[in-house]
C-alpha cells in the first residue's frame, strides 16, 4: 500500500482517480490546484507521498512548473502525468522536467492504476537482489538503486535508472526504442518520445558533453546502446586527447 497524491482540478477525473485506487488499497489525497500542490510536493518529506498523479493543466500553477519544482528536493520521487490527447509539445516539456510517465486523456483508470504499481514496484529496493553494474565512469548499485560517475553520487528518476540500468546490464548490445519502452516501461504501446526524452536526460547526467555522447551512443536506423569499451575517466581521455592537440599545434606554430 502506497500514499499517492493526486493533483488533478477535474473533480470528475479526480474523483474517478482516488477511487480506482483505493480500490487497490492506496492511500490517496487529492488536491485540485497547482499552487497548493507545488506545495506539498516541494515540502522536504513530500507530504510523506510515495507517488504523484499530476495533471497538466492546472489553475494557478501548471503541472510542468510543479514537476520542475518537485524533482529540486525529491529527484527520484515517481511522477505520471496526465495531459490532453493534442498536448504533445507539453507532454515532451513534462518528461524534460522528470516525470517518469504520463497517460493521455482520455485514458482506462485501470491502465492508470498498474502504471502506478509498476513504478511502485521500481521504486522498491527490497526484493532486488544486490549487483552493482560499472561501465566506463559509471557504476550502479541496483540494490541500493544509487549510480555514481567516478565514485561521485548522482541523482535518477525512477524509470532514468531503470534505463540505466537496462542497458550498463546489455553493454555492446543495440535496442530499439519500443523494445526499450517494452522492457523499461513494460509497454508494448505508447509515444516513443518517451524513450528519445529520457535517453537525453540521462546522458546529460553521465556524459561530459551530452551533446557529442559517449557512453550511450546513438546507432541510426536501430536506437541506442552503451558503450561497452568506454574508458574509465572520459574527462581525463578528454584533457589528455585536447593537450595532444594543443602540443600538435604548438609544434606547427614552431
Amino acid at each position: 500500500m502506497a500514499n499517492v497524491l493526486v493533483i488533478e482540478d477535474d473533480p470528475t477525473v479526480a474523483e474517478v482517480v482516488v477511487s480506482y485506487l483505493r480500490r487497490a488499497r492506496h492511500q490517496c489525497e487529492a488536491i485540485a490546484d497547482g499552487v497548493s500542490g507545488a506545495r506539498i510536493v516541494t515540502a522536504q518529506d513530500a507530504g510523506g507521498h510515495d507517488l504523484v498523479v499530476l495533471d497538466l493543466m492546472l489553475p494557478g500553477l501548471d503541472g510542468v512548473e510543479i514537476c520542475r519544482r518537485l524533482r529540486i528536493n525529491h529527484p527520484v520521487l515517481p511522477v505520471i502525468m496526465l495531459t490532453a490527447l493534442g498536448e504533445e509539445d507539453d507532454r515532451i516539456a513534462g518528461l524534460e522536467m522528470g516525470a517518469d510517465d504520463y497517460l493521455t486523456k482520455p485514458f482506462s483508470p485501470r491502465e492508470l492504476v498498474l502504471r502506478v504499481e509498476s513504478l511502485l514496484r521500481r521504486a522498491q529496493t527490497a526484493a532486488v537482489p544486490a549487483r552493482v553494474l560499472k561501465v566506463g565512469p559509471i557504476s550502479v548499485d541496483t540494490a541500493a538503486r544509487r549510480a555514481s560517475k567516478s565514485g561521485v553520487e548522482f541523482k535518477l528518476t525512477v524509470r532514468e535508472l531503470d534505463l540505466l540500468i537496462y542497458l550498463m546490464s546489455h553493454p555492446g548490445e543495440a535496442f530499439s526504442r519500443s523494445q526499450l519502452m517494452s522492457a523499461v516501461w513494460g509497454w508494448t504501446f505508447g509515444d516513443h518520445s518517451t524513450v528519445t526524452v529520457h535517453v537525453r536526460r540521462v546522458r546529460e547526467k553521465i556524459e561530459d558533453d551530452p551533446r557529442s555522447p559517449v557512453l550511450i551512443q546513438t546507432i541510426w536506423g536501430v536506437g541506442y546502446r552503451i558503450d561497452a569499451q568506454a574508458p574509465s575517466t572520459l574527462s581525463t581521455a578528454t584533457d589528455s586527447d585536447a593537450m595532444a592537440q594543443r602540443s600538435g599545434n604548438m609544434g606547427q606554430s614552431r
